[in-house]
């Protein structure tokens, strides 16, 4: 079973418009709304593989009972932990072309004894868990620590623990030595303090990440595929995706397909390509099915450390 933790969930309402126009009135095609979060993508994405998976979330007011109706239609176990605040809502505008612009509410300010509710559910699943997935943005207030208390949390309880993270939380979770860390590139550089314009550079920072004590780095990369980097060495994989439909929940599905592959080596790395080239042909947040993943499409190299990464997508 692998456990996610999303701290700060959403409703994701998609929109579709031929263009966005700042100050123009849009007509829009029809809108999807699906469960949101890096963490309740991840749970989307492996309950679509066919892995058990279970999804820790916050949960208030009538937006946080809809996710869970919308997980429970999916087949997504939910353990939600009540709080006061209603659970946000975000806006995704998808262009004819894809190119997507995201509208993300702050969401809710936990209160000390919702942030300890949700680290001690987290800790008692982690126990009976091979994975504990702690994902996405942190919620209003809450500093910078979250990620790296449940990555102690669910270290201590036995599990093996993967962070999807951004900014000072992402510092403070590689601080705290976790299995795993799924950065997209402009993550990576923000965690470096410097910009990462070639293969190599990112080959290097994931290098230095590893020697600070966190076991292995996934880097996606957008149109440049995903970078590997652990203990038995570095590989480069990248597909050729089908027509760009929305790029929002390609990193989640890709951390979710190196997860359900194994976690380590060649072949996690190139399902983790196929589940994120999948996702980005999809409507709105949708999550791939085994149907749609083509793992043979997707071409594992060696770590060409001069190729430009100038306009890669996160």
């Amino acid at each position: 079973m692998i456990v996610t933790v999303t701290p700060n969930p959403s409703l994701d309402r998609t929109v579709l418009v031929d263009a966005l126009v700042p100050g123009a009135i849009h007509r829009v095609g029809p809108a999807r709304l699906d469960p949101g979060g890096k963490g309740v993508n991840v749970a989307r994405a492996l309950t679509a593989a066919g892995r058990p998976a279970v999804a820790v979330l916050p949960s208030g007011g009538a937006e946080g009972a809809r996710m869970a109706e919308l997980l429970a239609a999916e087949g997504v176990p939910v353990v939600e932990v009540p709080i006061e605040a209603a659970t946000r809502s975000n806006v995704t505008v998808v262009e004819a072309g894809g190119t997507t612009s995201k509208f993300n509410e702050p969401g809710p300010e936990l209160t000390g004894a919702e942030r300890a509710a949700l680290e001690g559910k987290a800790a008692e699943l982690a126990a009976r868990a091979d994975w504990l997935v702690s994902s996405g943005s942190l919620p209003a207030g809450d500093g910078t620590d979250l990620h790296a208390r449940l990555v102690r949390a669910g270290r201590g309880a036995g599990a093996r623990v993967a962070v999807d993270a951004s900014g000072p939380g992402l510092t403070a979770a590689c601080q705290a030595g976790p299995d795993l860390i799924k950065p997209n590139l402009q993550e990576l550089s923000e965690l470096a303090g410097r910009p990462l314009r070639r293969l190599g550079d990112v080959l290097a920072v994931a290098t230095e990440v590893r020697a600070a004590g966190v076991r292995t780095v996934l880097v996606s990369l957008g149109e440049h595929g995903a970078l590997l980097v652990e203990h038995s060495g570095a590989w480069h994989a990248t597909s050729r995706a089908a027509a760009v439909r929305s790029t929002v929940g390609a990193g989640d599905a890709a951390l979710a397909g190196f997860l359900h592959a194994g976690g380590t080596g060649p072949s996690a790395l190139r399902a983790a390509v196929a589940h994120g080239a999948a996702a980005v042909g999809l409507a709105g947040s949708r999550m791939p099915g085994p149907h749609q993943v083509r793992t043979a499409s997707v071409r594992v190299h060696e770590v060409d450390e001069s190729l430009s990464l100038t306009g890669a997508a996160a």
